[in-house]
């Protein structure tokens, strides 16, 4: 059996005149900091890469679990190549924010790196990379405290995305053809004039863990030279005459028509859009730190903290290998934050090549769908792909708000005394509803349909700082919480939608909650499109005496823009820009721009100053 390994920091021993020396006994405080090392590969991991190390990561993992509660734990890899299948990883059922709801096709998740009820562990690579096979998720934290996952790359042999190059394109004997080129990764079969993608092949049945034909269902267009990605049309498929498999991972295709195709140097980013599971997932954790990292590939979603305490992700690439001749990094978001107290703290990462956007930092509305008693609702879950995780616990607060308005009732809040619900982990009751219990009378004005209830204890404070985000084809951070958020010292290079993006969402995704002090300073907008600082809470009546959000502060930026407008801000008491650049991407013989920089609805307190603008700005305020 193999054993674990003590190391002893600090601890010498002399020999002088074949005496000893005395040992002096290091403080109890030394002695409890010494980590306990379990090294994979005496659990059989295989860093040369040539056998299956998922079981021997486990069972590490779970003698791990069997330490000393008073020590620390280092869980080590060699710096090798270590494969993991999903056939012998550890499954558990699980429910998480923002992928498949409660759909029991999907409740059972593989997670090659399981951390789960433990304290003090660190998982530190040493410079390994980790390669994933099938639909898993990377690694988990699961009720567990003060952890760290470092020191390591991990990808996916084959992504669950096709990223196809138009190598070249032309018009021969009047029919247009494409010649695509498709990374190693990417297995396909060519039948008639369609494309089937295999998404690899199981060792243990031969079947692929996943397949799709032509486009698949979601199509995002990435431009190498311009270095920009948007979502688009698939025009691949169209009007196909004839599809041939030249070898060497190159497709023709050629068309029944005769239009030259304009696209050749462009990449077709294609993928299905079932979020079966996170690409990593932090639950019930508190203390979870991500640091010096080299996230290659998030399969199916991204990392997910789900009413977690204090995350931290720190020096975390999240980009392709430039070796894999693939340029998309995630099936969807990078970070996904739902429900997380204590503090988010997101710094000197990049963020580059996902399929939605690279940061969301949430809470979940809930709606009033019962109301069996005078403390007591019925509430659901109203988005298909959030759904089965508990949403409260005894000694919460929580927070009623008007759908129409997104204001709140009188009395706004109440602490829960009770829950009857999902628990995050079976399907033995409701996945969609949960009865609460309150310690007061619900408010009056509570409405069935009508009014959403927030957990404000499960909402975090912010610091995302120091990062880089280019190649996204969305929104780059997408943030509503009502603690101190401070965005600052990033640089967003072409976002294809608003660089940031504040909602409180009662109708669609049912993101919660309202800003109250969100501060943007520092960072650098190049190539933006408009609005770059994008508000939008989906209140359908606005009152500028009563807004959603509160307290928001531009300033000290900088944006280098086409004509597009700065800012659109609805339903804010308190926003001010100031001290901030805002420079003209064309050159100054070309014609003024026609965007007004800033535009308000229903908004009160603006303030406007000491900003510095070329000339060709149209540098209105419009609000209404």
């Amino acid at each position: 059996m193999p054993k674990s390994r003590f190391v002893f920091l600090g601890l010498s021993l002399a020999l002088l005149g074949g005496a000893a020396s005395p040992v002096v006994a290091a403080p109890a405080a030394a002695r409890q900091a010494r980590p306990v090392v379990v090294d994979v590969d005496d659990y059989g991991a295989d860093p040369t890469g040539r056998k299956d190390s998922a079981p021997a990561f486990a069972a590490a993992l779970r003698h791990a679990k069997k330490v000393d509660g008073d020590r620390p734990v280092k869980v080590v890899f060699s710096r090798g190549t270590y494969q993991i299948y999903p056939e012998r990883a550890e499954t558990r059922e699980l429910y998480v924010s923002n992928t498949v709801g409660a759909d029991q096709r999907y409740r059972d998740k593989k997670i090659g790196l399981l951390v789960e009820d433990m304290q003090d562990v660190t998982v530190d690579g040493g410079g390994a990379k980790l390669v994933y096979h099938g639909l898993q998720t990377a690694f988990a934290s699961i009720r567990s405290t003060n952890v760290t996952f470092q020191n390591f790359s991990f990808d996916y042999a084959a992504p669950e995305v096709i990223d196809a190059t138009v190598a070249t394109a032309g018009v021969t004997d009047g029919h247009a053809y494409r010649v695509l080129k498709i990374p190693a990764g990417s297995p396909y079969e060519v039948n008639g004039t369609h494309i089937t993608w295999l998404g690899e092949k199981s060792p243990a049945t031969g079947q692929p863990y996943w397949s799709g034909t032509d486009g698949l269902q979601y199509t995002q267009i990435h431009d190498p030279k311009a270095q920009k990605t948007w979502r688009a049309d698939n025009p691949l498929f169209n009007d196909v005459a004839s599809v041939t498999d030249l070898g060497g991972r190159r497709i023709r295709i050629d068309y029944n028509g005769a239009s030259q195709p304009t696209d050749a140097g462009l990449v077709y980013q294609m993928r299905l859009i079932e979020r079966t599971e996170p690409g990593a997932f932090i639950w019930e954790s508190k203390n979870v730190t991500m640091r010096s990292m080299n996230a290659y590939y998030l399969q199916s979603f991204g990392v997910v903290g789900q009413f977690s305490e204090n995350i931290s992700i720190d020096k975390v690439n999240f980009a392709p290998d430039p070796k894999s001749g693939r340029s998309t990094a995630s099936f969807a978001d990078f970070v996904q934050m739902s429900g997380v107290k204590g503090k988010v703290s997101i710094t000197r990462s990049v963020f580059d090549g996902p399929h939605d956007d690279p940061i969301n930092i949430h809470g979940t509305y809930l709606e009033v769908v019962g109301k069996p008693g005078p403390n007591t609702l019925t509430l659901a879950y109203k988005h298909p792909q959030t759904a089965g995780f508990p949403q409260f616990a005894p000694g919460d607060e929580v927070e009623f708000t008007t759908k129409r308005t997104m204001t709140q009732l009188t009395p706004a809040h109440a602490k829960v005394t009770a829950v009857d619900g999902p628990s995050g982990m079976d399907h033995d009751k409701s996945l969609t509803t949960m009865t609460v219990t309150f310690d007061r009378p619900v408010p009056a004005g509570t409405e069935i349909g009508g009014t959403v209830v927030e957990n404000i204890t499960a909402t975090p404070s912010v610091v995302i700082s120091g990062n880089v985000f280019r190649n996204v084809p969305t929104r780059g951070i997408l943030v509503t919480t009502r603690k101190p958020v401070l965005i600052t010292g990033n640089r967003f290079d072409a976002m294809s939608m608003a660089s940031i993006y504040v909602s409180a969402d009662a109708y669609q995704w049912y993101e919660s909650g309202p800003v109250s002090n969100l501060t943007i300073r520092d960072n650098s907008f190049t190539r933006p499109s408009g609005p770059v600082i994008f508000v939008e809470p989906t209140n359908q009546v606005v009152d500028p005496a009563n807004p959603v959000h509160h307290n928001i502060s531009v300033e000290h930026n900088s944006f280098d823009i086409g004509d597009v407008t700065v800012v659109n801000a609805k339903s804010v008491g308190g926003f001010t820009f100031t001290g901030n650049t805002v420079r003209r991407l064309d050159k100054a013989d070309q014609p003024p721009y026609s965007s007004p920089l800033f535009v308000f609805h229903g908004s009160s307190d603006i303030r406007i100053a000491r900003n510095h603008y070329d000339k060709g700005l149209n540098t209105s305020v419009v609000s209404d």
